[in-house]
C-alpha cells in the first residue's frame, strides 16, 4: 500500500494506481474539501449501507475522506466495485490499514460488513485533524491505542507488528495529553497521527482480540462510537488476558511509562469524559446478550484466553 504524507501528495498517488475518475466518499462536512484532484462523482450518505447504490458511481477508483465510517463505507465500495481506494483519514481509528470492513446504517447500527477491499493508499494531512472535538479525538486515539495492545498478544501476531504496535502506543501515550491540552497544535496532532498509523500498521499486520469483540458488539448493537466502547473495554481485556500473556502486557505498559497499563488506559479515557458503561445508556439487563455476541466475533477467537460468555458478562459489568 502506498502511504504519503500531506494533501498535495494525493494526484501523485492516484497516478501511481493509474485512477482517473474516482467516486469521493465523504460526509458533507469533507464533501467540499479541496483535494486538488478531480471526482467523477460524491457520495455524501455517511454512514450508509446502500453499498450497492454507491458502487454504481465507483469509476476507477474511490478516494474515503473522514473517520472511520466513510472509510468502511469506501472500503464497501472498493470490495463491490473491484476498484482500489486511497484513504485520507480525519480521525486515529487506523480503519484504512485493513481490508475488512463494517455497514452501518444512518443511525449508526450495524447493518453487516465484509472484506476484500483493494487497499491502494493512504495520505495522511495533520492539518485535517485539528478541528476534530476532545471526545471524537481521545475515541479515536484509544481506538488505536487498543489495536497496539491486541497486537501484542492476538493469535498470529509477529515482531513486526509488534515493533509498530510499540512505537504506536508510544506515540500515543505522550502526544494524546498534549492534543488535549492544545487541540490546535499541529505537531502534537502530527505525532499523535504517527502514532495512530504505527498502530494501524500492527493492525494490518496481526488483528484484532477480545476487547475489539466487545467494542464492536456494543457499538453495533446501539449505534455507539467504537472509539468510546474501546476505551472502556481495553482495561478489561488487559486485566483478563494480562494472566496468559504477561510479558505482551508488560511491553504495552513500558510503551506506556506505566507498570499498570489498563489503569493508565482508565486514564487516557477520562480525558474524553469515557468511564463507565451506563453513562451511554446500555441497558444493564441486556449484558448477557452482548457478552453472548462478543464471544461469536473473530476478535473473541483469535484472544490468547478464550472467554466464555460468563467471563465477558463479568468483564462488561466491571465496566458498567
Amino acid at each position: 500500500m502506498i502511504v504519503s504524507w500531506g494533501l498535495a501528495q494525493l494526484p501523485g498517488v492516484l497516478g501511481r494506481l493509474r485512477i482517473e475518475e474516482p467516486l469521493l466518499v465523504a460526509s458533507e462536512r469533507w464533501a467540499g474539501t479541496n483535494l486538488g484532484v478531480r471526482t467523477a462523482a460524491r457520495w455524501t450518505e455517511v454512514p450508509s449501507d446502500r453499498v450497492a447504490a454507491a458502487a454504481e458511481y465507483a469509476g476507477d477508483g474511490v478516494i474515503a475522506v473522514g473517520g472511520g465510517s466513510a472509510i468502511d463505507l469506501g472500503k464497501a465500495v472498493s470490495a463491490e466495485a473491484n476498484v482500489p481506494v486511497v484513504s485520507v483519514p480525519t480521525t486515529y481509528g487506523g480503519a484504512e490499514w485493513t481490508s475488512f470492513y463494517g455497514i452501518r446504517d444512518p443511525e449508526r447500527r450495524m447493518r453487516g460488513g465484509g472484506a476484500g477491499a483493494r487497499l491502494g493508499g493512504v495520505v495522511y494531512e495533520p492539518e485535517l485533524t485539528l478541528s476534530l472535538p476532545r471526545a471524537e479525538t481521545v475515541g479515536t486515539a484509544l481506538n488505536a491505542l487498543a489495536h497496539s495492545a491486541e497486537a501484542l498478544y492476538v493469535e498470529g501476531h509477529n515482531a513486526e507488528a509488534d515493533e509498530h504496535a510499540l512505537a504506536g502506543a508510544r506515540l500515543i501515550g505522550e502526544w494524546l495529553p498534549h492534543v488535549v491540552d492544545e487541540p490546535h497544535d499541529l505537531e502534537a496532532r502530527t505525532k499523535l497521527l504517527e502514532g495512530a498509523m504505527h498502530s494501524g500498521m500492527a493492525l494490518g499486520g496481526s488483528m484484532l482480540a477480545l476487547g475489539h469483540a466487545m467494542a464492536q458488539a456494543l457499538g453495533g448493537r446501539y449505534g455507539l462510537p467504537h472509539g468510546a466502547m474501546n476505551a472502556l473495554a481495553l482495561p478489561a481485556a488487559l486485566r483478563f488476558n494480562a494472566q496468559v500473556e504477561p510479558e505482551a502486557v508488560r511491553r504495552f505498559g513500558e510503551a506506556l511509562g506505566t507498570e499498570d497499563p489498563a489503569a493508565r488506559v482508565e486514564e487516557l479515557a477520562r480525558l474524553g469524559g469515557f468511564e463507565r458503561l451506563r453513562d451511554f445508556g446500555v441497558p444493564e439487563e441486556e449484558l448477557g446478550e452482548i457478552a453472548a455476541a462478543t464471544v461469536e466475533r473473530a476478535g473473541a477467537k483469535a484472544n490468547p484466553r478464550q472467554a466464555s460468555p460468563a467471563e465477558v458478562e463479568e468483564l462488561l459489568r466491571s465496566i458498567y
